[in-house]
């Protein structure tokens, strides 16, 4: 896969919805959360707010599922994107998305998702405290083995125990 990716830090996310915004503005024209490709998410219990945004996976579910072909990944950008001009609306996608990041558009009867706004991602850009960036590749497994090696750390200081050494 080419291109860059979303990276969501929801330890970052204040809660602001900002993404959602201009992602609907962006691709609709209108301040409607409920057009965005990415969602917040507030996990009452933890009381945390969780980006959702696709994920564009290599082996993209929704693309498998769609009976009619309208899902394809666009090698240039390495986006996984709908052509508006084969999908039915069947919705299968929408079911079968390990993150719930396909979404149905009732008034306009068609499945939306990101698209990382033609590689301008407007979550991304607005995200002033940098619960969304857009990154290469590269950087998410960088990000991701500091997260668990700092994680790791911290158990080990709670714990008391010293990591075993080489």
């Amino acid at each position: 896969m080419s291109g860059k990716l979303l990276q969501i830090d929801h330890e970052k996310c204040t809660g602001c919805r900002l993404c959602e915004l201009v992602c609907a503005v962006r691709h609709h024209q209108v301040s409607n959360p409920t057009k965005s490709r990415i969602r917040v998410v507030k996990w009452e219990a933890e009381g945390v707010y969780v980006p959702t945004a696709c994920q564009q996976c290599q082996d993209a579910p929704c693309q498998m599922a769609c009976p009619s072909k309208a899902i394809a990944r666009d090698e240039a950008l390495g986006a996984v994107a709908v052509d508006y001009d084969k999908c039915i609306g069947f919705r299968t996608c929408v079911s079968v998305c390990p993150f719930g990041a396909m979404h149905f558009v009732p008034g306009e009867r068609k499945v939306i998702k990101c698209d990382l706004c033609d590689g301008d991602p407007q979550c991304a850009r607005f995200c002033d405290v940098g619960a969304v960036r857009y990154v290469e590749p590269s950087d998410v497994g960088l990000t991701r083995g500091r997260s668990a090696a700092r994680r790791l750390l911290e158990a080990n200081d709670v714990n008391g125990s010293v990591p075993p050494q080489d």
